[in-house]
């Protein structure tokens, strides 16, 4: 029996807010309009409806997002332009990361064949974070497809949307079967007092002196005392790529990158500058950096304070309380759009025959 859903859907989780943290303010950074996003799911829907996908399942909002994407829809099916059937997840609308929770957990139920994401590091974490809690519970893995509309996109790649719909049809439609179209992603687990309380990072989880959580984004590197790293890569902004200038490591490699940070000139070896922001390159002292082999757990040898979850301060921690950080390999997939592009050159399936009248 196949696992993809006849017919075909997709989810949509479009964050109305990404991009809109402090360091849009201390950073020259664009923001992203509302009427910009729209103009992306309009691109993306019809895509997916050129690639065979009858049917879309969106996550409201009070943004404007869902408003001004519904009277852009009726005007363009006025024009016979064609678009999947839209329908929003039924769920009351808070407007915070409780939204993008119960809709990937809705979508994962509903047994859409893929979900793509709108938004930053810290969307695509949350939509990561309760696939895999569902896959936990027996529920079926959803890929993810990331199109970056955040501040420090680490880990959604720039790409015209046009092509990420056109690789998520690919595999909704099957014209791709999982093994072509899909990639292994890894995660790092954060556990305090032997998983008391527990979280994951899909890019990044940094350990920080500070005591309070405050703007939740992390733009200074004065108090950092460890970064931990998925991957590492030196074409991206945010406090990964100190890891990316210091040791590249792959989406797909094995293992991650686990590095020291301080400005103690008894523990300092050398001096990094690392793009930290857009437009913001930060002097860090590195006392050192190690490889991070799978399933090994690392000790946070820090006493107190808080680890910030791909960019964004999310776990304060006392001394008395014990942190230690895991990188699991293959923990959750995601649309590997350049390998469907070129599977889909190769074996020729945008080629058609002009039909020939008798």
């Amino acid at each position: 029996m196949s696992d993809i859903q006849t017919p075909p859907c997709v989810g949509i989780i479009a964050n109305p807010v990404s991009a809109r943290d402090i360091r849009r303010i201390i950073a020259n950074a664009s923001n992203l309009q509302t009427s910009e996003r729209v103009s992306i799911l309009l691109r993306v829907l019809t895509t997916l409806a050129a690639s065979g996908v009858e049917r879309v399942l969106m996550m409201p909002d009070k943004g404007g997002i869902s408003a001004m994407l519904l009277r852009s829809l009726k005007r363009e099916r006025s024009q016979n332009h064609q678009f999947p059937e839209l329908e929003f997840v039924d769920m009351s609308v808070t407007s915070t990361v409780n939204d993008t929770f119960f809709a990937a957990r809705s979508m994962q139920q509903a047994g859409v064949n893929a979900i793509i994401v709108l938004g930053g590091d810290g969307t695509h974490r949350a939509v990561v974070r309760e696939l895999m809690l569902g896959t936990q519970a027996g529920k079926k893995a959803v890929p993810i497809a990331g199109l970056s509309t955040g501040t420090n996109n680490a880990f959604p790649e720039m790409r015209e949307p046009t092509i990420t719909a056109l690789a998520v049809g690919l595999y909704a439609t099957q014209r791709l079967k999982g093994t072509q179209a899909l990639a292994q992603n890894k995660v790092l687990e954060v556990s305090i007092d032997q998983g008391q309380r527990r979280d994951i990072a899909i890019v990044d989880a940094i350990i920080s002196r500070d005591r309070f959580i405050g703007a939740r984004a992390i733009w200074k590197t004065d108090n950092l005392e460890a970064a931990y790293l998925t991957f590492a890569d030196p074409q991206v902004i945010g406090l990964s790529a100190i890891g990316g200038l210091l040791e590249p490591v792959g989406r797909t490699e094995t293992g991650g990158l686990t590095i020291s940070i301080s400005d103690d000139p008894g523990r300092c070896k050398f001096r990094l500058k690392a793009p930290i922001a857009p437009g913001m390159i930060a002097d860090i002292g590195i006392a050192g950096f190690e490889r991070m082999p799978a399933g090994q757990p690392f000790s946070v040898a820090l006493e107190a304070g808080v680890i910030a979850l791909d960019g964004e301060r999310e776990m304060p921690f006392d001394t008395h309380e014990q942190v230690s950080i895991t990188l699991h390999e293959n923990a959750f997939q995601t649309i590997d759009v350049t390998r469907c592009m070129q599977v889909a050159a190769r074996e020729g399936l945008y080629i058609h025959q002009p039909s020939r009248l008798s």
